[in-house]
């Protein structure tokens, strides 16, 4: 059963994976807007936040789900 915190969690995912593919998107595009340092940057925090939020909102998802 999907709680807020779990929802929260999924949806900080989501965000994160976004900036991700945005982020690979921008660097293979040949000249990134914010540089190729941000965009870097930006690239390595959020592949794995992505990662991690995801596998915690499973997990939160999971341990609630006692019925």
């Amino acid at each position: 059963m999907a709680t807020p915190k779990s929802m929260l969690f999924l949806g900080l995912s989501c965000i994160a994976a976004i900036a991700a593919v945005g982020s690979v998107f921008e660097l293979t595009s040949g000249d990134p807007e914010l540089g190729g340092t941000v965009t870097t940057v930006i690239l390595a925090l959020s592949l794995p936040m992505a990662a991690l939020s995801f596998f915690g909102a499973v997990k939160s998802a999971d341990t609630d789900d006692v019925a």
